[in-house]
């Protein structure tokens, strides 16, 4: 359902991203790994056609992203990192607002959004000014947003940075709730969500995919069968190795 072929991206002199070509299927949740400049965001900018990339493309449902965005956004639910929103509306005024964007009208708008508060367990919080929630609700808010459509394809960045373990939980067992039915792609740093949610992870390291594989098969690459230990082997330079 998501097919991402030889996508680069260049600004001026630096390649952010050199040539990362993969596929993810209904079912799949993929962690897209990286330490921090790794092209881990670029990468999903340009899969959701917030960014042109310089070369290559994605093509999301059998819509090219270049050469058919508005079809392939319609695919796409995005939950960027430290996704924006609105401090003075209300939860449920919010993802009205993200509804109407989406076409919803009438009935089938009042159905979409009764449907997302209770997948996001925001039911608590709906009278509630967006400024004012916790940081986990917030993320829970700004997930809805990205599903209200039921999209196909789910990108997601970063989703459970900063929450506190119970947080982490809730989010994590929403993903799990929605992975039979859709695509999913988890970019993050945090190498404890993939043994938590994912089925498959990608290891980018300077523009380029290092490994592949699902998560025996990445920690079978190490010595310890740790996973930290082989994204440390496979993602430090040869100076910072040398430095311990």
């Amino acid at each position: 359902m998501l097919e991402v072929k030889n996508l680069c991206k260049n600004f001026g002199d630096i390649r952010a991203v050199r040539g990362v070509s993969f596929e993810v299927k209904k079912g799949e949740v993929l962690g897209f790994l990286g330490p921090n400049g790794a092209g881990k965001t670029t990468t999903m900018r340009m899969i959701t056609g917030f960014l042109p990339p310089t070369a290559g493309t994605a093509t999301v449902c059998g819509y090219d992203i270049t050469t058919n965005p508005v079809e392939a956004k319609k695919q796409v639910g995005y939950l960027p990192e430290n996704a924006p929103a609105y401090d003075s509306m209300t939860v449920t005024d919010f993802l009205a607002f993200i509804a109407d964007i989406r076409g919803f009208r009438g009935q089938e708008k009042n159905n979409a959004l009764e449907s997302v508060i209770q997948k996001c367990r925001l039911d608590k919080v709906r009278h509630q000014p967006f400024g004012t929630l916790s940081k986990g609700y917030r993320q829970r808010t700004c997930f809805a947003q990205a599903i209200i459509h039921n999209p196909a394809v789910l990108i997601m960045d970063e989703p459970t940075d900063g929450l506190d373990p119970n947080q982490k939980h809730v989010v994590r067992q929403m993903i799990k709730d929605m992975a039979p039915e859709k695509v999913i792609i988890v970019s993050t740093h945090i190498l404890e969500e993939v043994d938590a949610v994912c089925t498959r992870a990608i290891i980018i390291s300077n523009g380029i995919i290092v490994a592949n594989g699902t998560p025996a098969e990445l920690k079978a690459k190490s010595n310890t069968g740790r996973l930290d230990d082989m994204f440390r082997m496979l993602t430090l330079d040869k100076e910072e190795k040398a430095n311990g």
